[in-house]
């Protein structure tokens, strides 16, 4: 049962991402305007649709799990200082700190591993 639950929540952790890679899709321009609003160029909006679908995907399949977990804890946490360390907005607080938090689910995940039902685990050998 442990092992449904840790699938079950790298299922939850992932779906954050790709539904914001989906959303930055169907909202290219906007998104776009957003970012350069922050000084980001607009070029790097491609790579970040990329980067939140594709990791996502890995992270959920269990697939190079520990390198696409860092690099998704990085990619929050980057974001959060980034477009989210307005003390005056309190949406802008919670925002930073679901960033954070989600960092620290990957960290976690990295740490420990994707567990059974994954492509990464273990194989069990018994020697006769």
């Amino acid at each position: 049962m442990t092992h449904f639950i840790d699938l079950l929540a790298r299922i939850f952790i992932s779906s954050v991402f790709l539904v914001s890679g989906y959303n930055k899709i169907m909202n290219y321009e906007s998104t776009v305007n957003f970012m350069e609003g922050f000084g980001i160029p607009g070029l790097l909006l491609w790579p970040t649709i990329v980067f939140e679908i594709v990791l996502p995907i890995l992270v959920i399949i269990g697939y190079k799990t520990q390198i696409a977990t860092i690099l998704l804890a990085v990619f929050c946490i980057a974001t959060a200082l980034i477009f989210h360390f307005d003390f005056s907005n309190q949406m802008q607080i919670v925002a930073l700190l679901k960033n954070f938090g989600l960092a620290g689910g990957f960290l976690l995940i990295a740490l420990h591993g994707p567990k059974e039902f994954s492509m990464d685990r273990k194989k069990k050998y018994v020697r006769l």
